[in-house]
C-alpha cells in the first residue's frame, strides 16, 4: 500500500470528528461536529496537520507536527519535534501500526529535518507504546497529564 501526506481540509476534519473509538481510547472520540473554532484550529498552518491517505485518497490517518502532540503537564523544553497520531479507528488492531507510523517517521524527517522526534502516548495505550518503541522510540519520562492526572508516557528517538 502506497501511503502519502497532504494538509487537512475542512471536509477531513468533519470525517475525523467522526471517527469512533472503542473503550479506552474513546477518549479520543469527539461528541459532536466540529465548531468554528475547531475548524480553525485544525486548518492553521502553524499546527502542521496533515492527512494520511492510501492511493485512492482514503482517510487512514491524521498526524500532527509540533506544539499539537504535547500534553499539558510535561516539560517538552527540548529540543525535539512533537508528533501527534491518531489511526482510523477502524485500522487499529490490525498488525499494520509499524508500516503507518513509520511513514510518519519519514516525513517528519524529511519534512521538518529535526534533531530528535517526541511522541507522548496514554499510558494505557501497550499497543501504541510499542509500534513507537520498536521504531526506536526509548521512554524518556511519566507524567500525569494537568486537568486529570491522566498517565502519560514520553518516547523519543534521536541520531535521525
Amino acid at each position: 500500500m502506497n501511503l502519502s501526506f497532504r494538509p487537512i481540509t475542512a471536509e477531513d476534519v468533519r470525517q475525523f470528528f467522526g471517527w469512533r473509538y472503542d473503550p479506552p481510547s474513546d477518549l479520543y472520540t469527539y461528541d459532536e461536529d466540529p465548531s468554528t473554532d475547531d475548524l480553525a484550529y485544525y486548518l492553521d498552518p502553524r499546527h502542521h496537520f496533515y492527512m494520511v491517505v492510501d492511493d485512492t485518497g482514503a482517510l487512514m490517518a491524521l498526524c500532527s507536527f509540533g506544539e499539537d502532540g504535547r500534553v499539558p503537564g510535561h516539560d517538552y523544553s527540548s529540543d525535539a519535534l512533537d508528533i501527534g497520531f491518531a489511526l482510523r479507528p477502524d485500522l487499529t488492531g490490525q498488525g499494520r501500526g509499524t508500516e503507518y507510523v513509520r511513514c510518519v517517521i519519514d516525513f517528519a524527517s524529511a519534512t521538518f529535518v529535526p534533531k530528535a522526534l517526541r511522541v507522548t502516548i496514554a499510558a494505557f495505550n501497550q499497543r501504541a507504546q510499542k509500534v513507537w518503541q520498536k521504531l526506536g522510540f526509548v521512554e524518556i519520562s511519566r507524567f500525569g497529564r494537568t486537568s486529570d492526572g491522566m498517565p502519560f508516557i514520553v518516547y523519543m528517538k534521536t541520531g535521525l
